[in-house]
């Protein structure tokens, strides 16, 4: 049965995610969100006829071990057999400097060697194509192999017999053995030659990048690896982050809420780039706000919440039926129809991602006058939407309300451009702008409040409530001693907690009840109580949702309060953003803890 007890390795260009015997069971090429070369993930391997993967089967296995090198994005995999024989199998996608820029090619390395006894091993590396319907066409040389698909050419060259590769005969492994899987191009070296240039260099690259970070003096492991994977979701090439790897891993079981994160949602602008500006990771950060205002300015009716990772606005929804899904838990979607619907929390996400610009004195490019006024009518398309109906952070597909949360971002719209414009002396649009932040910030605060609840209710009619309520302080939307909000998290405390874990909401929605907890709701239940001065709590908490990790320190979307299975696209930047964030904020400091 699968599990998301899986590595991801990546370059920024593509990633793959890799299971605990070292096969590859997810990857896109060439980019993140293209058509998947192995999707065993969505589709277990059941019959001699599967494809979809790269596997290493070793005859009369008996365990595996597997850990990243310290501080990096490579991957090493042990397999023992019965007999006392053990493989090292080490994977990464190549990443480093040379010729003055980023070495990130579309190309995915695997070395082999063989460390005890004489294992007897298989390779079987079948590639797919269109979304699982078909295998690519295969050609052949004396020392590579080409799959052919529709739309791409992928090269294997490689020392290890290529009648091996190709007829998947069993043999000894008695030599190191290396796979460069990537352009269809001649490699002008020999394979392991290459292959360890790329695995020095990269290492390098990874343990130096790392050591630019600021990072807490606690639950160092936790944050780098974190950084690590937020980095590893990083489109370089635009700068833009998605949301997952995956498509379609199912939030609970057989829930049919089965959705493709393979896009940028500017509603994690804000939370993403508070995370990059705490690591010192201004690179990607300022890419990242870059992407974020790229994309505003190219909207001409309005921001969607989603846009592909090339700005792309369009991101029809369909299913696949030839992949069955994760545990034959389907649909699989293929691209996401959230970016039809109506969210205004959009606005205030853009502006207040873009403030670093006007003041991070570390970014290369600083906000001036011309940017504030192209960010001006995203704040005055929020004035006129804040009291409107939409479909909430959450996308509800069949219902809409005046989401409380969504109309905060409006109001964080006007406050940003208010503090935007008085940096920059403009007095009268601060004047302007801090009046209408004025205004909705009243109407919000007089509609949004329940006496019936006892607390700030999830939409400005007084119903409900839900988890995006325990932002408001984070936004600065009230102050972390108002009763208001005190009340509000005991309300959230009492009805949106299971075990470790806080629910997103408990009523239902377009598919019933949810049965999992939002991971990210979490940490910012955690981040609340430290707010409230709670700080016991708060780091206690913490340290058990850190115990729900994976193997390898990673986190999907969900988890099953009860069982504590981790569910939902996989790996998932929000739940690592909060990771990153929560620890920060609790961590003793670096002065305090000699």
């Amino acid at each position: 049965m699968s599990s998301l007890d899986l590595g991801l390795i990546g370059n920024c260009t593509l990633g793959v995610l890799i299971d605990e015997r070292a096969e590859m069971v997810w990857g896109c090429l060439p980019r993140f969100d293209g058509d998947p070369f192995f999707c065993s993930l969505l589709r277990e391997r059941r019959d001699t006829d599967d494809f979809g993967f790269f596997a290493i089967d070793v005859i009369d296995f008996a365990r595996a071990e597997q850990q990243y090198l310290e501080n990096t994005a490579v991957l090493v995999t042990r397999l023992y057999d019965q007999h006392g024989g053990c493989i090292e199998v080490t994977d990464f996608a190549p990443r480093f400097h040379q010729h003055g820029r980023i070495f990130r090619p579309m190309m995915l390395v695997r070395k082999m060697k063989r460390l005890a006894g004489s294992p007897r091993i298989t390779l079987r590396l079948r590639p797919a194509c269109s979304y699982g319907s078909q295998r690519p066409g295969v050609t052949w040389g004396s020392n590579h192999v080409r799959y052919v698909t529709p739309d791409l050419a992928v090269r294997l060259t490689t020392d290890a017999s290529i009648t091996a590769v190709l007829q998947e005969t069993t043999f000894f492994l008695e030599d190191n053995l290396t796979f460069l899987f990537g352009p269809d191009e001649t490699v002008p070296e020999a394979a392991n030659k290459l292959g360890q240039h790329f695995l020095d260099e990269t290492a390098h690259y990874w343990r130096q990048w790392v050591s630019t970070l600021g990072i807490p003096f606690e639950w160092q492991d936790a944050v780098i690896r974190a950084a690590i994977t937020l980095k590893l979701n990083t489109y370089e090439d635009t700068g833009a982050i998605i949301a997952a790897m995956t498509t379609s891993v199912p939030e609970a079981p057989n829930s049919m809420r089965n959705w493709d994160y393979r896009y940028c949602w500017l509603r994690d602008g804000y939370f993403v780039v508070n995370a990059l500006n705490r690591l010192g990771g201004t690179h990607s950060m300022e890419r990242y706000i870059a992407y974020i205002v790229n994309v505003a300015a190219a909207a001409t009716n309005g921001l969607q919440p989603v846009y592909g990772i090339d700005e792309r606005a369009r991101l029809e929804e369909r299913e696949v039926p030839e992949l069955p899904g994760y545990r034959l838990m389907g649909p699989v979607r293929v691209g996401n129809d959230a970016y039809r619907q109506v969210q205004h929390d959009v606005y205030g996400s853009v502006i207040l991602a873009a403030t670093h610009l006007f003041f991070d004195r570390r970014l290369t490019r600083q906000g001036d006058a011309t940017l504030f006024h192209r960010l001006e009518p995203l704040g005055e398309r929020a004035v006129a939407v804040y009291d409107q109906p939409d479909a909430g952070l959450w996308e509800f597909r069949g219902s809409s309300r005046v989401h409380t949360y969504s109309a905060v971002m409006c109001w964080v719209a006007c406050d940003r451009l208010a503090k935007i414009a008085a940096h920059l002396a403009l007095h009268d649009r601060g004047e302007y702008w801090r009046g209408q932040a004025n205004r909705l910030r009243g109407d919000i605060l007089r509609q949004a409040w329940s006496e019936p609840l006892g607390c700030f209710s999830a939409s400005l009619d007084g119903q409900g409530i839900d988890a995006s309520l325990l932002l408001l302080v984070e936004v600065n939307f009230v102050e972390a001693d108002d009763p208001r909000f005190i009340a509000t998290v005991a309300v959230i405390e009492r009805e949106l907690r299971r075990g470790d874990f806080i629910f997103r909401y408990v009523d239902e929605d377009d598919f019933g009840a949810p049965e999992t907890a939002f991971l990210v709701c979490t940490f910012w239940y955690i981040n609340a109580l430290a707010t409230l001065g709670r700080r016991d709590e708060a780091r206690e908490l913490f340290v058990k949702v850190l115990g729900y990790r994976n193997r390898h320190g990673l986190l999907a979307e969900d988890v099953d309060p009860r069982s504590g299975e981790q569910w939902g696209n996989f790996v998932q930047t929000y739940s690592m953003v909060g990771l990153i964030n929560a620890a920060i904020r609790l961590s003793i400091r670096w002065d305090q803890a000699f």
